[in-house]
């Protein structure tokens, strides 16, 4: 074993509602070309967490569903994609927790269509109540720090703001909100939306981000399979780095190696 990898215990590991997860790399489950390539990326990248939108699936366990091929293999997070009022949003939980035997749930109520932001109102209700009927709720908001503790305050497990607006691939376009969260919010904080590439979950972790969640990122790469192995050794790597503690940017050079005794000095 590396010296790298004996520094690593468990006091680093992510725990999320009283349950510790393997990895810092939660993924999606839609937008794949086929199943194949959605299951080889999935083993590629080795996530704690695969979510599933309940309202785009099949919950029957029939040979070749997606709960049969990816409920034996990884925990599913359920979540409520494509619902833009509570009511339907807590229909769509229960829902999955019947289907699915979890009370584990990512939180979205959309209250745009154009741009996929949540509804700030809708959500801490949808965040409230659901807490009340006994879910873990991961909300996904937008990258709001009076949100983020407005959330936690009434009882979610974790946070999940975007990097940028869903799908986009623009990356993390506010760097000093998401900071801001971090430092703020009394909950893990998981980055979600517009990861495009590798350099921005390793940025999402590097910021002090718990954890980071895509999907389009690796589903709609050219090698799904190669980016997915990458995402994990990025969100690894923006760890490891935001645990050693960068040096201090600075205005002028600064010799990295003594000047002194110089040859004709």
């Amino acid at each position: 074993m590396s010296v790298i990898e004996d520094t690593k215990t468990d006091k680093d590991a992510l725990v999320i509602a009283g349950r510790r997860l393997g990895s810092r790399l939660f993924m999606g489950s839609g937008g794949y070309p086929n199943q194949q390539m959605m299951l080889d990326s999935l083993a590629a990248g080795q996530p704690s967490l695969v979510t599933v939108a309940i309202r785009r699936i099949s919950l029957e366990a029939y040979a070749e569903s997606l709960v049969e091929l990816v409920g034996d293999r990884y925990t599913m997070l359920p979540n409520t994609a494509g619902c833009s009022t509570v009511r339907d949003a807590v229909l769509t939980a229960e829902l999955a927790r019947e289907a699915l035997d979890t009370n584990w749930v990512k939180l979205e109520i959309i209250g745009d269509r154009e741009t996929l932001y949540p509804d700030v109102e809708q959500l801490l209700r949808g965040t409230e109540e659901l807490v009340k009927k006994g879910y873990v709720v991961l909300p996904y908001c937008n990258d709001d720090p009076v949100t983020c503790r407005k959330l936690a305050d009434v009882g979610a497990a974790a946070v999940m703001p975007l990097g940028s607006p869903i799908g986009t691939g623009l990356g993390i376009v506010n760097p000093y909100a998401i900071e801001r969260i971090v430092l703020s919010s009394p909950v893990p904080v998981i980055l979600d939306a517009g990861i495009g590439t590798a350099s921005d979950a390793a940025q999402a972790m590097e910021l002090g981000c718990d954890g980071v969640l895509l999907n389009t990122a690796v589903a709609k790469a050219r090698d799904p399979r190669r980016m997915a192995l990458a995402m994990r050794r990025a969100v690894e790597a923006g760890r490891d780095a935001r645990l050693a503690g960068r040096i201090p940017k600075r205005t002028q050079a600064e010799p990295s190696s003594p000047q002194l005794g110089l040859i004709g000095g």
